[in-house]
């Protein structure tokens, strides 16, 4: 069995009791926190220190991420460049683009039984309608897969600036009594967070109201 400190991994709160807890707010949440003994019976329940926070061991910060989960909210998965060409398929001016293409090159097929009309001409005329629906199919599919390439480019540098902004993201904690500038990402439950005035919260936490 995982022990912390030495003590069996066995926490007085579960993950479905935390997530309730976190639904209140105001006095409602106060009077839920009391429910649970207070916020320093609450911190006996995690095996944190209000004045000393957690330990910081690898193996603790670990053990809290695999029972309680990561502080992090999983990516949507990225849309595959396949994704990407069918809606920009979608366009309405592709798509009338697209049926006069498929009218041209099916007129261009249509032979009707013409004896006035020599043959030559007949001949040069439905070669003509062949080009002109096929030039607009070519252009039709430049035209998707150079917008679903943008799409694509556009998203993978979204992606990789958000990824570098939520890395440089930083908070302060207390680990083994001391203060500790940790990214968003390694808070877990337990953490002592040190909030200043105008801080943005990363996480759902319990103030104390006597502090």
């Amino acid at each position: 069995m995982a022990t912390i400190d030495g003590r069996p991994a066995q926490y007085g709160i579960s993950l479905k009791q935390l997530r309730e807890l976190m639904e209140h707010r105001g006095r409602e949440g106060i009077a839920r926190i009391s429910e649970f003994g207070g916020v320093q019976e609450l911190c006996k329940k995690l095996y944190t220190s209000p004045n000393e926070g957690l330990s910081g061991s690898r193996t603790d910060s670990e053990h809290r991420r695999e029972t309680f989960g990561s502080n992090t909210i999983p990516p949507k998965p990225p849309k595959t460049f396949l994704q990407l060409v069918w809606e920009a398929l979608q366009d309405v001016t592709l798509i009338i683009l697209e049926v006069a293409a498929l009218v041209s090159l099916g007129l261009s097929f249509y032979q009707p039984a013409d004896e006035d009309l020599p043959a030559a001409i007949a001949d040069e005329e439905d070669h003509h309608g062949w080009i002109e629906g096929l030039a607009i199919l070519i252009s039709v599919i430049v035209v998707v897969l150079v917008t679903a390439f943008n799409d694509y480019s556009k998203e993978r540098q979204f992606r990789g600036l958000q990824s570098r902004i939520e890395g440089e993201h930083k908070f302060s904690v207390i680990r083994g009594g001391e203060v500790h500038q940790i990214s968003v990402g390694d808070i877990v439950v337990g953490d002592i967070c040190q909030i200043k005035y105008g801080d943005l919260l990363p996480a759902d936490g319990v103030a104390d109201p006597e502090q």
